[in-house]
């Protein structure tokens, strides 16, 4: 009976597989198509000059919003730390998510998210299990924190569409009850559900109480809107702040279906496409280049230095263990 059922799935599994392929592979020369057709009518000197137009007072306050964000950003492990309860002390968490943040926005979830965090912790002495929650409460808190925002932004009409795609502001609408839906059900969960643990292919994961939840959602916001602010910051004063966070959740969005490293290309084609009806594309591309250098670039440059030093520890750690007593 289950060899039956299992020769049934075998082939329901790799049309799904190849369909999923399909999707992202059509998903990314749509991309890569509205990139080009918009990039090749770029008046590429005026980026060149907006760029050397921003003061250095900008550029730093671009820094101190980064810093912010990437602190909000690490701090998602130290709600993991409180959520398994390991004892590796604070700072040393906050220099592990901070470096694994930076490589994941910047080559991908696979390298940061999940073979440098459990890399990273298991040589300071965590077990996968322990690992694997961390990561769990982490990737909750990020998208608990984008359907609450996304979904008062697109329930509510905030999001400034050009006048071609008006047509889709009544299905963003849906949209965005259905992600508010989600996230009230997941902290209803939280505060009311009697089953704590589920398992989740072999994994055991604990439903954290409303209070953890809570602090999920607030910090996962924090992080999100100090990336629409680093944007708001860089690019021309008149357009709604709403309005660029939304566009930014789109893009987010987009980049995960695409699998492409720190959403190169998806991230541009997305603001190009929703935001050229108000600033021109010089000054987007400006924008976005600032962007990048600031928030993916800088960060990246630092945590190469904080992980060779984790990394030196991390052997040392290894050394003294493996001495005889």
């Amino acid at each position: 009976m289950k060899a039956a059922e299992t020769d049934r799935s075998t082939p329901r599994k790799l049309w799904l597989r190849w369909l999923k392929r399909g999707v992202t592979l059509l998903f990314f020369v749509l991309v890569a198509v509205l990139l080009f057709s918009m990039a090749r009518n770029v008046d590429w000197p005026e980026v060149a000059t907006t760029l050397r137009g921003y003061s250095p007072l900008t550029l730093v306050a671009g820094v101190a919003i980064t810093a912010a964000s990437y602190i909000a950003f690490s701090s998602y492990d130290l709600l993991g730390k409180r959520y398994t309860g390991h004892e590796l002390p604070a700072r040393r968490v906050l220099q592990l998510a901070f470096v694994c943040y930076a490589f994941n926005l910047n080559l991908g979830a696979w390298v940061g998210s999940l073979a440098m965090r459990y890399r990273l912790y298991t040589r300071l002495g965590l077990g996968v299990g322990t690992v694997t929650r961390i990561l769990s409460i982490s990737l909750i808190a990020n998208w608990l924190a984008y359907m609450i925002l996304a979904g008062a932004i697109f329930s509510f009409r905030l999001l400034d569409l050009p006048p071609s795609w008006e047509i889709g502001a009544k299905g963003l609408q849906f949209i965005g009850f259905g992600l508010l839906a989600i996230s009230f059900c997941y902290l209803a969960a939280c505060r009311f559900s009697k089953r704590r643990v589920w398992h989740v292919r072999g994994h055991e994961i604990i439903l954290p109480p409303l209070r953890l939840a809570l602090m999920q959602a607030l910090l996962g916001a924090a992080n999100w809107s100090l990336m629409a602010a680093l944007l708001t910051l860089l690019l021309p004063e008149g357009v709604l702040y709403p309005t660029i966070l939304g566009i930014l959740l789109i893009s987010a969005v987009a980049g995960v279906i695409t699998h492409i490293p720190a959403g190169l290309g998806v991230l541009e084609a997305v603001f190009l496409a929703l935001l050229q009806h108000q600033v021109a594309k010089s000054e987007i591309l400006a924008a976005l280049i600032g962007y990048r250098a600031i928030y993916f670039l800088l960060p990246l440059a630092v945590a190469c230095l904080v992980y060779l030093v984790l990394e030196r520890r991390g052997r040392q750690r290894k050394a003294a263990e493996q001495q005889p007593d």
